[in-house]
């Protein structure tokens, strides 16, 4: 009778167990989150530009090109190590990169930019993180790509590297 008493809870506890070791062999990669807002329109929004006296409005700057948007800030390491492969991407002119500065200082990110280069043709201020909540953005840096319709096609949460710059040009090649 007491060997019965303790069978039950055994199977049950190697049940668990198996579980958890499948969970931890199976691949799965933390940066691929499914956002809601693949293959739909990107969200409109007005902000402050960092390094100009004019207003960024995504409605116009969003039409009839290729646009990376990198949500970034000086604060986040990982956008500190991005930041290479952000500026190689700028530099292939199939795309157009807007950044847009995460809860950030001003100041910072302008002394930020001059050290480390601008990549951006245009950089708007999120100072609330508005903006990254209408995205979607949780935690940064993130990277989007949208199309000539307005449309994003692709989301990247975490820093760009090697193999997510060839991700990033192979979708661009993609879309063109």
């Amino acid at each position: 009778m007491k060997k019965n008493i303790f069978i039950l809870p055994a199977i049950i506890f190697i049940s668990i167990l198996l579980v958890f070791f499948y969970l931890l062999t199976i691949e799965r990669n933390p940066s691929e989150i499914p956002s809601a807002l693949i293959n739909k329109k990107a969200p409109i929004f007005e902000a402050k530009s960092l390094l100009r006296e004019e207003l960024f409005i995504s409605s116009y700057e969003f039409e009839n090109q290729i646009i990376i948007v990198n949500f970034f800030a000086t604060w986040c390491k990982p956008c500190r190590q991005e930041h290479k492969f952000i500026k190689k991407l700028s530099k292939t002119q199939k795309a157009k990169i807007i950044g847009i500065n995460y809860k950030d200082n001003d100041e910072k990110t302008i002394s930020w930019l001059k050290e480390l280069g601008n990549p951006y043709s245009f950089v708007a201020i999120d100072k609330k993180g508005k903006i990254g909540i209408d995205w979607g953005v949780y935690g940064i840096p993130e990277t989007f790509i949208i199309d000539p319709n307005g449309i994003i096609k692709y989301r990247h949460v975490g820093p760009v590297n090697k193999s997510i710059y060839k991700k990033i040009i192979n979708t661009i090649n993609e879309i063109e």
